[in-house]
């Protein structure tokens, strides 16, 4: 697959279809673009361009742990290589943490976003608090008894190593105290957004969001239907369309959402194709 770098970080992308407007996709969590290329191939069926990307500290990009926070770092990524590529601006789909780096990608740049097709958002007190643990505090216990060796075995960061073996120079290179320091920065920016409706942004925030956008609610603990309700009561152009309507009492219902794929993807394609249309 291509690979490019911008900001100084390389990360891995594929567009997938031959032409029509660009949608690009962001996962959740710290997944790659793997797990959401099933649904790229759907839009690029229907005339789409998808373009699916590891974001930094994802799939096989680099490590690179900088900044007040992990989701601003990957949203002007994002920026750079739409501009790399000269495909700003863009439609830009995301998913949990994918969807809160789509939402400030639209709050600090407008220029670069044509729509938002957001799913499964993120927000509630159960949310920040498995998320804090997931992202930051058990990194944090894995430094403190083992040093950046143990941070080195753990699930996700082994996997990085493995997927981009240069990735261990990284994360060697920076050693114990500042890897410590920066999850700590992290940590304390997480939280200071933890706790709106829609983890990350405020409610003036979604208010200042002024791009076309479809928001499809989440129905699991970390994605309550609720944040997608929220965002879409302030946010000015944004519709709400719900794919799952029963709430599962998992953490997060990745079953569900892989088998409803198609059921996304109909949503997704037939805002983009009101989109398009309206821009003539």
């Amino acid at each position: 697959m291509p690979v490019t770098q911008v900001r100084g970080v390389r990360l891995v992308y594929e567009i997938l279809g031959g032409s029509g407007p660009l949608v690009t996709i962001s996962p959740g969590g710290r997944r790659g673009l793997a797990s959401d290329r099933a649904l790229g191939l759907l839009l690029a069926e229907a005339g789409f361009r998808a373009l699916v990307y590891d974001r930094r500290n994802t799939g096989a990009a680099d490590i690179a742990l900088e900044g007040d926070s992990e989701s601003h770092e990957q949203a002007e990524d994002l920026l750079a290589l739409l501009r790399a590529l000269g495909e700003a601006p863009a439609y830009v789909a995301g998913c949990s943490s994918g969807a809160r780096l789509s939402l400030l990608l639209a709050l600090q740049h407008p220029e670069a976003v044509k729509g938002l097709l957001l799913w499964r958002v993120t927000g509630g007190a159960y949310a920040a608090k498995r998320l804090a643990f997931n992202y930051y505090e058990q990194y944090l216990e894995a430094v403190a008894k083992g040093g950046i060796g143990a941070v080195c075995e753990t699930e996700h960061f082994s996997a990085l190593i493995k997927a981009n073996p240069g990735n261990r120079a990284r994360l060697e290179a920076m050693g114990a105290e500042a890897f410590a320091a920066q999850m700590r920065r992290w940590l304390a920016g997480f939280h200071e957004g933890s706790g709106y409706p829609v983890a990350g942004l405020s409610p003036d925030d979604l208010r200042r969001i002024a791009a076309p956008a479809v928001l499809v609610a989440g129905n699991d603990r970390v994605h309550p239907a609720e944040g997608a309700q929220s965002a879409h009561r302030l946010m000015p152009n944004a519709t709400y369309r719900e794919v799952l309507t029963t709430p599962v009492d998992l953490d997060v219902d990745f079953a569900g959402w892989e088998a409803a794929t198609p059921r996304l993807a109909a949503v997704f394609i037939d805002f983009l194709r009101g989109q398009e249309a309206r821009r003539g």
